[in-house]
C-alpha cells in the first residue's frame, strides 16, 4: 500500500513536469516511486540545463542592472518562467533583493517553474512575510505540489509559520506530495500537538483525502502513530481499518 501511494505521489509531480494530466502517466503505477522521483529530477535537469550558456550571460548581465530596475524587468519582460531558469544562477544576495521587489503573486509563478534544488540558499534567506504571502497565493490556487517541493528548503520557523495558516485538507494533499517523505515525521513535530488528530478527522469526512492520510501516517515515527490508538474507534469503519492496517505494516 505504501509504495502504491508513493507511485502516485511520484506521478502526480512528474505530470507537473511534463505539463501532461497525471492520467496519461498512470501505466507507470508499478515502477519504483525512488525510480520515478530520479526520472523526474533528470528530466527537470534536462529542462534547466537547455540553453545553459545564453542564461548564463543572462545572469551575469543581472549584476550591472539596479535592483528596483531588475525586478520590473522579470515581471514585464522575463516572466515566471524565464525567471525560474535563472534564478539559480544569479548571486545570492541580489536574488533576494529581487524576490523582496516583486509582487507575491508573481513569486507564486516563480515557484511553480522553479527547480528548489537550484535556488535553495536564496529561498533560505526570504524574508518571513514574503514567504507567507507566497504560501497563501499557492494555497489559494490549490498548488499542493509547489507547496510540498518547498518545505524542505525553508527554515523550520517559516514552516512552523506557514503551515498554521494552511487547513488541514490542504495540509493532507501538501504533505501527500512532499519531495522529501524522510521529513514527514519531521514536518508533524512542527504542528500542534492536536493537529495530527484534526488531520485524521479531517481525511475521515472526505474519501478524496482518505490516500493522503493513509500516506503520511505510513511515514509517521512509532510515536506519533501510537498517539493515534485512542481516536481509532470513532472513525468510519472503512477508513478506521485501513488506518489500523497502515499503522500495523509499519515496523
Amino acid at each position: 500500500m505504501t509504495e502504491t501511494h508513493a507511485a502516485e505521489a511520484e506521478i502526480l509531480k512528474l505530470a507537473r513536469v511534463l505539463d501532461v494530466e497525471p492520467e496519461r502517466l498512470g501505466y507507470l503505477a508499478r515502477v519504483d516511486a525512488d525510480d520515478l522521483k530520479a526520472f523526474r529530477e533528470q528530466v527537470t535537469d534536462t529542462l534547466f540545463d537547455a540553453n545553459a550558456a545564453v542564461l548564463q550571460r543572462m545572469a551575469l548581465a543581472a549584476r550591472v542592472v539596479p535592483v528596483g530596475v531588475l525586478a520590473k524587468i522579470a515581471e514585464k519582460v522575463f516572466g515566471p518562467l524565464l525567471c525560474a531558469r535563472i534564478a539559480g544562477l544569479v548571486d545570492v544576495s541580489r536574488g533576494v533583493d529581487v524576490a523582496k521587489r516583486l509582487h507575491p503573486r508573481f513569486l507564486a509563478e516563480v515557484a511553480a517553474e522553479l527547480d528548489p534544488r537550484r535556488a535553495s540558499a536564496i529561498i533560505t534567506r526570504i524574508p518571513l512575510d514574503t514567504v507567507l504571502a507566497v504560501a497563501a497565493e499557492l494555497a489559494r490556487k490549490e498548488d499542493w505540489i509547489t507547496l510540498g517541493r518547498f518545505v524542505g528548503h525553508l527554515p523550520d520557523p517559516t514552516v512552523q509559520r506557514a503551515l498554521a495558516r494552511i487547513d488541514d485538507p490542504s495540509l493532507l494533499r501538501i504533505a501527500f506530495v512532499l519531495d522529501d517523505k524522510h521529513r514527514v515525521d519531521h514536518v508533524v513535530g512542527l504542528l500542534p500537538a492536536d493537529r495530527l488528530g484534526r488531520l485524521v478527522t479531517a481525511a475521515s469526512a472526505d474519501e478524496d483525502l482518505w490516500t493522503p492520510a493513509l500516506d503520511l501516517l505510513a511515514h509517521l515515527g512509532e510515536a506519533r502513530r501510537t498517539t493515534l490508538k485512542p481516536m481509532l474507534s470513532g472513525l468510519p469503519e472503512g477508513f478506521r481499518d485501513r488506518v489500523q492496517a497502515t499503522i500495523k505494516e509499519i515496523p
